[in-house]
């Protein structure tokens, strides 16, 4: 059932070599680096796969493993994976084979031979040409998979335009904040090392004592990635400052073709100041300068939280949604654990939220 001319290796990559190779990739994010598996899901329960053509990778995916103890039954879970986008590509490896042999791939390793529920969760849009390749490669491979929305969207800011072009399609009145936080006098900094997340962090405390909102982000874990992450995948860390002192951050993770909007915060100081305004301003502008083509504003719910899709709907990206693939599962008891487990995440979750 293999694509002819690729090759595979599984968990034969150390975490040095990872990160080299997501430099390659134009698709690479921060969800595939090794340092957010590990911290995120424990460095154990990650496995890696890489896809081969004439002893070169051309794809890869990193996978978290979800299996109750002592049994061979779960999940293989990818997020915003697999990658086969690479900055440099030979004649004869065109997209299209290579998402064939990266679905092929993960069928055998995953639901066939480990017989685990294999959910993947793409890095792709509804209506996208990558959507319509993961569609197309996995038909090719014997499951049917659906595009529909998965009910999680964002903003996409295509950052190919002059910046001064830019500039005028903001929101009038996103604008206006714009021009009123660049005459108080702000002053910014652009860091990436731990200390500049933990200016983030002091921040983000005095932010959510204020508003006391509820948030499935865990700004502590972020921390550990951000120690953890190399050079070439730091997060970029926007800090600024009203007379010397903090008045707003955001952390973004600015990897292959796009950056990632992941956290923000503006203490008193700030919110006066309109700093949240200056500082995506300023993360645009960078982004762009540094070549970057696009640049993700992060989810958004406009009933959830209005005043953030608001926000971010001022600097008119885009509204995308990302596109959905069916789970694919081949073992009935693997199914039953998955839904079973699903089932009480949902009851849970829902319990918090009526608390």
């Amino acid at each position: 059932m293999f694509s002819l001319g690729y090759k595979v290796r599984i968990d034969c990559v150390t975490k040095e070599e990872w990160s080299s190779l997501l430099d390659r990739f134009e698709d690479a994010n921060i969800y595939q680096t090794w340092s957010y598996g590990a911290i995120r899901w424990g460095e154990r329960n990650l496995s890696h796969l890489l896809l081969m053509r004439d002893d070169e990778v051309v794809g890869m995916a990193q996978l978290r493993i979800v299996k109750i103890p002592m049994l061979p039954y779960g999940i293989a879970y990818l997020r915003w994976g697999p990658l086969w986008l690479m900055r440099e590509r030979k004649a004869n490896d065109s997209n299209d084979s290579i998402v064939t042999a990266l679905a092929d791939a993960l069928l055998f390793e995953y639901v066939y031979r480990r017989r685990l529920l294999l959910r993947i969760v793409p890095s792709a849009f509804v209506g996208s040409q990558r959507c319509q390749e993961l569609q197309a490669a996995f038909c090719e491979s014997g499951t049917l998979p659906i595009s529909l929305g998965s009910g999680d969207h964002t903003f996409l800011l295509d950052l190919s335009p002059p910046l001064e072009i830019l500039r005028k399609r903001l929101d009038q009145k996103w604008r206006n904040r714009l021009n009123r936080a660049e005459r108080e006098g702000l002053t910014l900094h652009l860091g990436e090392g731990f200390e500049d997340y933990q200016v983030f962090l002091e921040i983000y405390k005095e932010m959510w004592g204020r508003k006391r909102f509820e948030t499935s982000v865990n700004v502590q874990e972020f921390a550990s990635i951000c120690r953890d992450l190399p050079k070439s995948s730091k997060l970029k860390i926007l800090i600024c400052r009203h007379q010397g002192m903090p008045a707003g951050a955001v952390v973004c993770s600015a990897m292959g073709r796009g950056g990632i909007y992941l956290l923000g915060a503006t203490n008193e100081l700030g919110r006066k100041a309109q700093a949240a305004y200056l500082l995506q301003w300023a993360m645009i502008k960078w982004l762009k300068e540094n070549g970057f083509a696009e640049y993700d504003l992060g989810g958004i719910d406009v009933d959830r939280n209005p005043g953030v899709f608001h926000f971010k709907s001022g600097m008119s990206g885009q509204q995308m949604t990302f596109m959905a693939l069916p789970d694919i599962c081949e073992n009935h008891l693997s199914l039953c654990i998955v839904r079973l487990l699903d089932g009480v995440r949902n009851a849970t979750s829902g319990l918090r939220a009526a608390l």
